[in-house]
């Protein structure tokens, strides 16, 4: 076999190669001009050069930077002068020009004595506080309902006194006032307020700012000092017994109705088949027999719980039902988190507005701990355009593998129709657990098929339903 021949450009290993000779080819010179440019200049002037052409894009280019500046400034004259400065503005021209034109002293008067107002509240504007201020929340994340407070610091750094200021901090929708009294240098003074938390989800606080105005309202100027801050308002949620989560058939590493070659939960003998693994031989049934046998183990599973929630407006009568059902979603899935259990907890995917077809899919929360769980179950909201509870359950059971029981939670509008179809969507050896949240309903379980339907009024029904329904399983 003949070798390749040598690279082009490399030697030889007689140390001479072949000698390549390179073809310089002269590149054409670029342009000289602005031939097929494009910007402003352009736009303006085309192709043409000359001092009249440079004078006509430098007025122009002056008056752009000009517009610029004075917008800039409109901005900022427009967030500082507040209505009652604006109807003041308006006078001032005016009595000038009525009162020299018509000769009226009165309006003359009122013209000055605006200017005057106008001088005396732009003086209060100048200048800026030496304090430093923070923002600081007792907790990050509450529960709904229970207190929460924080609280923002003035400390005065310099030496000299500072005069007091009006802080204000908004609250998610609201706005909290705080009078700050006048600090001694070196002096601190911390004010706290109250954050509502009557509803869960995320509460946006700050950034505090203070504001420097005129005594009678012209201007106002408003200095940010801190960033914003989150607190998360969880769902309520109560203990669930450990069993129930389970139904107490369900325990960890129970054998299941299927066979494999290879577990710890023995079943029988069978004879020897290609492909088994010699380890699983009997031998002392073998000697018996005089054919090989082999163990043959019952499989055995983990604990996989899956949580539906729909998000569905049509499957609940009133708000009230909703949140019940996300308080119910986040007990289970907390429970079955803090017991090592494989859990998923799945919600309603929504629709965009202007999407030509329905989304059938549902969004996964997250479940390695339970303060992130319940962070995800802070910000869920029902929607009209979401999954129903049938169709979550029918994607919840094709997206997870191994399950062994799941909850479907939803509100009293879901027919028995609905949540059968639900339930059929599951596998035969699955438990599946419907529970119907319902405030205006009596507590009870009750057996559909092989589906079990909770119906509960208040988040502490839950604990006993649950039980009820494990010791009937």
């Amino acid at each position: 076999m003949s070798a390749p021949p040598p690279e082009q450009g490399r030697p030889t290993r007689s140390g001479r190669g072949p000698r390549i000779t390179t073809a310089t080819r002269a590149e054409p010179h670029p342009a000289v001009g602005n031939a097929g440019l494009t910007n402003m200049r352009t736009r303006i002037v085309g192709t043409r050069t000359g001092a009249l052409a440079d004078f006509v894009v430098a007025v122009v280019r002056f008056f752009a930077l000009a517009g610029a500046a004075l917008g800039r400034v409109g901005a900022r004259v427009a967030a500082v002068v507040t209505p009652l400065g604006w109807v003041l503005l308006a006078i001032i021209p005016a009595g000038f020009g009525f009162g020299y034109a018509l000769g009226w002293v009165e309006l003359v008067v009122v013209g000055w004595a605006g200017v005057v107002l106008a001088v005396i509240a732009v003086l209060y504007l100048i200048g800026r506080s030496p304090f430093k201020v923070s923002l600081t929340l007792a907790h990050r994340r509450v529960v709904v309902g229970d207190p929460a407070r924080g609280a923002v610091t003035l400390h005065n750094p310099t030496g000299r006194r500072v005069l007091g200021v009006t802080a204000e901090i908004p609250v998610g929708v609201g706005l909290a006032e705080l009078a700050m009294p006048s600090l001694k240098p070196g002096a601190s003074f911390t004010n706290e307020f109250a954050i509502p938390t009557l509803r869960r989800g995320v509460i946006p606080v700050g950034p505090v700012r203070t504001v420097r105005a005129d005594p009678i309202g012209l201007v106002r100027r408003e200095l940010i000092w801190t960033e914003s801050e989150d607190l998360v308002v969880h769902p309520r949620t109560v203990g669930v017994p450990s069993t129930s989560t389970g139904l107490i058939r369900d325990l960890e590493g129970s054998p299941t109705r299927d066979l494999t070659s290879s577990d710890v939960a023995f079943h029988a003998l069978r004879e020897y088949q290609v492909g088994d693994e010699r380890r699983y031989i009997h031998w002392k049934s073998t000697a018996k027999t005089g054919t090989y046998m082999v163990r043959q183990f019952e499989q055995t599973r983990r604990s996989h719980l899956v949580v539906a929630l729909s998000l569905a407006t049509s499957d609940y009568a009133t708000e009230e039902e909703f949140e019940l059902a996300v308080s119910v979603a986040g007990s289970l899935g907390v429970r079955a988190i803090r017991d090592g259990r494989t859990v998923s907890v799945v919600v309603s995917t929504v629709t965009p507005e202007f999407a030509k077809r329905k989304t059938y899919a549902v969004r996964s929360l997250a479940t390695h701990v339970p303060t992130r769980l319940l962070d995800d179950l802070a910000v869920v909201e029902a929607a009209s355009a979401a999954l129903g509870i049938r169709d979550v359950g029918r994607i919840a059971a094709d997206d997870n593998v191994g399950i062994s029981v799941a909850f479907l939670v939803c509100g009293s509008l879901v027919t028995p129709g609905e949540l059968r179809a639900a339930s059929h969507s599951f596998p035969i050896d699955v438990a599946v657990v419907a529970i119907v949240c319902d405030p205006d309903a009596v507590p009870g379980f009750r057996r559909v098929a092989e589906l079990s339907v909770l119906t509960i009024g208040y988040l502490e029904d839950l604990r006993i339903a649950l039980a009820r329904s494990a010791a009937v399983a």
